[in-house]
């Protein structure tokens, strides 16, 4: 089962202490090409001595899960992908270059570096676009923060949050203002997106909340005729999920987004001795801290043994609908290699195929096994299943 660990990828689970709706007070957007020159995480120590320690608390998170030898279907679904043999899970912000850099993955252009780096970011503000499309062996050698401070407060953390990553502001556009400053924060880096054909900039694929759904992002790729890989013996032209924690979280079905920011979960208030307060920026699952459990009690009871339950459905769930596209897989590539069938018959398989899997992978890639919003996770699996059914009934024509 994966893990709720702490780090980059983590599970935002429930804070329900009433039932009032969220202010939502939006964040702040970073100007770009103004020159400024990035203020490191370090040179906050002394002025936040207790945010910057809990920060750097992070690095003990120090588990990495192998996806592939964890769940074997991944070598056939992933098929064509680099992710079916390379798939490690993250250690959080501290770890973000180191586990980038090891990955067996291959890096081509700077893009990759988009969530791992303030350097990143701050180079992605200063020259706009077309540092993605850099080479990412030229601009290696430049990154050296990691995910910190710059990254959600740019250079001044007492104006509060301000995204730094104008992707994100982008595809918020109107509706930013709806959009709690702490769940902007995570959802610079928390979020499905692809890199641009033309401009290989990291993009996210919709514009205004309303559409930040997996229905409306699938119509979004295929309004654009767009796959992130082929795979070799299908001939399924294939979507690839990243981490849409943002979107699921913030969609349709989602019982706690009304009412609680991912901060509120993850990063609990301290109080010190002086009866002063601070906000913890050691990444938690909330299940790892006594004090959001005993706000959680106000509506459960057991949260641990609530949230397992959640989690251990939508797991065997995801594995087992897993399975059945490893099965689909391989019997549409036995399809195609028999010249039994029209490419007609096949290329509606593909589609099957296609869509069946994007939304598979919307559920199988968000890390919170069905704890941020396990409506839309099981009416994704809903479809997924569907869909791969419709596929295997026609493959036995």
């Amino acid at each position: 089962m994966r893990k709720l660990i702490a780090g980059m990828f983590v599970v935002c689970l429930f804070l329900c202490v009433s039932g009032c709706a969220l202010a939502a007070t939006p964040a702040n957007v970073a100007q770009s090409g103004t020159g400024v020159t990035m203020i490191p995480a370090d040179q906050w120590e002394n002025v936040y001595p207790d945010v910057y320690a809990s920060y750097m608390a992070n690095q003990e998170n120090s588990e990495v899960m192998d996806h592939p030898t964890e769940y074997p279907m991944l070598a056939t679904v992933y098929e064509g992908n680099a992710f079916s043999t390379y798939y490690g899970s993250a250690r959080g912000h501290y770890y973000a270059i180191q586990d980038l850099l090891a990955t067996g993955r291959p890096h081509k252009l700077a893009n990759c570096f988009t969530c791992k780096t303030a350097d990143f970011t701050h180079m992605t503000l200063e020259m706009g676009d077309s540092a993605y499309a850099l080479p990412f062996e030229d601009v290696a050698p430049d990154m050296k923060q990691d995910v910190g401070c710059f990254t959600c407060h740019a250079n001044d953390p007492s104006t509060g949050v301000t995204v730094t990553h104008l992707y994100l502001a982008n595809a918020m556009g109107e509706d930013a203002s709806k959009v709690a400053a702490a769940n902007a924060a995570c959802g610079q880096c928390h979020v499905e997106y692809y890199f641009d054909p033309d401009s290989k900039a990291t993009t996210l694929p919709y514009v205004g909340m309303g559409v930040a759904n997996p229905d409306d992002i699938y119509a979004y790729y295929q309004a654009m005729d767009f796959a992130d890989y082929v795979n070799p013996r299908t001939g399924v032209r294939q979507l690839k999920a990243q981490h849409p924690e943002f979107e699921t979280y913030m969609g349709a079905g989602s019982v706690h987004a009304s009412m609680f920011t991912c901060a509120d979960c993850h990063m609990e208030k301290v109080t010190k001795e002086d009866g002063t307060t601070y906000r913890s920026h050691t990444l938690v699952s909330p299940l790892q801290s006594e004090t959001i459990m005993a706000n959680c009690a106000a509506c459960h009871a057991d949260l641990p043994d609530f949230v397992h339950g959640i989690q251990e459905k939508m797991e065997a769930r995801t594995i087992a609908i897993g399975y059945k596209l490893e099965d689909l897989t391989n019997k549409l590539a036995d399809a195609v290699a028999s010249g039994n069938y029209t490419e007609e018959q096949l290329n509606t398989i593909r589609e099957l195929n296609r869509k069946g899997q994007w939304y598979w992978d919307f559920v199988f890639v968000e890390n919170s096994e069905g704890a941020h919003n396990s409506r839309l996770d099981n009416s994704c699996l809903d479809k997924a299943e569907a869909l791969i059914d419709e596929a295997l009934g026609l493959l036995q024509l």
